[in-house]
């Protein structure tokens, strides 16, 4: 699917407060760092608890019925196998992870037969621990063509010549090498199969989906009762991903204070909490690989009637794309409806500043960013079981913004929210679970 937001931010120029997965934090300085790593947990983290009992892995049964409705789509595109490598695609089709380096490990799905792997024959004994569907693992020594095994499996599946499509995140490299081994095949995008499968939620997804976000709403409240003045964007972001862990999960946020608010993804400048400022916390976790991806703002202190018409503008403009979330509409029309309200109201238009600079909204699942886009030009028509983040941002360039980020699901009734929006700018986190 799509690039992963957090792992862009996280790679990109040193963003200070950017707190991700684990222990993997981004800080301004190590001074900071021993500072945090020295003050004592805040009692509102603290009191969280374990809240990932009740969470049910998908299935075995589940992951075979996509490698079949994968084979369908293939049959009815005319594309006879798929190519991909270690990733999300490859997660959601077989429960496999694996990580990539410069030799290939990799899955073939044929159009018909048995799927099919790829892997280093030092590494046959772990994949085989590893691996729970199929059992044709293609092995080569590193003075070997593994290009060569993964047409010899094209050619044993009865496939001469032929589309093949190759998954969007596999590396050029890759698809070279297989290319230059089967000149007689035609390659394409693998996209409207995994995209054709991925796009849709199952019950057992949305079901994770809801928990990561459940969550995600009951760290950011602790983290947020955990603020004080002169903390840095650092010890915030310490203290939820603090909270994610007590609760169960990896997660993490970048989060902004003041004016860098109006940098949509963050400031590489170090920033300290004062009375007064916008406050604007963005990030998530993941719950057996589905993640959650919520941003809330709010002001330290006493709001000023200006931060108040900003947030309330947010907020209509969030209301606005999601009435305009209906079945058969296109992904367009919620981008549409919800920047309207900003331009009704004098900002843009279109992409400008002060306004909305980004789409409304993106899918989400196993990566942060999917296919489809609630963006001008996606005009995928909106079907059951698509999920996506409504997001419009209010940008004020050199004062503050203001973005509002939850997410929902397409049913057959409509659109429906996995969070409660924020109520008011007083209370960012309507609908949370009581914890005492």
């Amino acid at each position: 699917m799509c690039t992963d937001r957090r792992n862009f931010l996280r790679l990109s120029a040193g963003v200070a407060g950017l707190t991700f997965f684990g222990s993997e934090l981004i800080r301004a300085d190590n001074t900071d760092l021993e500072t945090s790593q020295q003050r004592e947990t805040p009692a509102a983290i603290r009191k969280l608890q374990r809240m990932i009992s009740d969470v049910t892995p998908i299935t075995p049964e589940e992951r075979k019925a996509r490698i079949d409705k994968a084979q369908r789509l293939m049959a009815e595109k005319k594309i006879g196998a798929i190519y991909l490598e270690p990733g999300s695609s490859m997660f959601y089709f077989t429960g496999m992870r694996w990580g990539t380096s410069e030799r290939m490990f990799a899955l073939v799905i044929p159009a018909r037969g048995e799927i099919a792997w790829v892997c280093p024959k030092f590494e046959e004994e772990r994949a085989r621990e590893l691996i729970k569907f199929g059992n044709d693992i293609r092995t080569w020594e590193e003075d070997e063509s593994p290009y060569r095994r993964v047409v010899e499996i094209f050619r044993d599946r009865g496939l001469r010549s032929g589309r093949i499509g190759i998954e969007e995140r596999v590396r050029f490299f890759l698809y070279d090498g297989i290319r230059k081994e089967g000149p007689s095949f035609e390659f394409v995008s693998a996209t409207p199969i995994t995209a054709g499968c991925r796009m849709f939620k199952s019950p057992a997804e949305l079901a994770l989906m809801q928990k990561a976000n459940d969550l995600t709403i009951i760290a950011y409240k602790a983290t947020r009762d955990s603020m004080r003045e002169g903390m840095t964007q650092d010890e915030f972001a310490g203290n939820c991903s603090a909270a994610f862990r007590v609760l169960g999960v990896q997660g993490g946020v970048f989060v902004s204070f003041g004016k860098y608010t109006a940098f949509p993804h963050g400031s590489s400048t170090p920033q300290k909490l004062q009375p007064g400022d916008v406050v604007l916390m963005d990030g998530g976790c993941g719950v057996e690989g589905y993640q959650s991806d919520i941003t809330r703002t709010f002001v330290f202190g006493k709001p000023t009637q200006r931060q108040r018409d900003i947030w309330n503008l947010e907020r209509r403009s969030q209301d606005a794309g999601f009435a305009a979330a209906k079945l058969g509409a296109p992904c367009e029309a919620v981008d549409a409806a919800a920047r309207k309200v900003l331009v009704d109201a004098g900002f843009g238009p279109d992409y400008k500043t002060p306004g909305l600079p980004h789409r409304t909204g993106h899918g989400i699942g196993l990566d942060v960013h999917e296919s489809p886009n609630l963006a001008r030009g996606d005009s995928t028509p909106l079907a059951t079981g698509m999920c996506f983040s409504n997001e419009p941002t209010v940008v004020v360039p050199g004062r503050f913004g203001v973005r509002i980020e939850d997410h929902f699901y397409m049913t057959n009734d409509g659109p429906r929210w996995f969070t409660e929006p924020s109520e008011s700018l007083d209370n960012p986190f309507a609908g949370v679970m009581p914890m005492d």
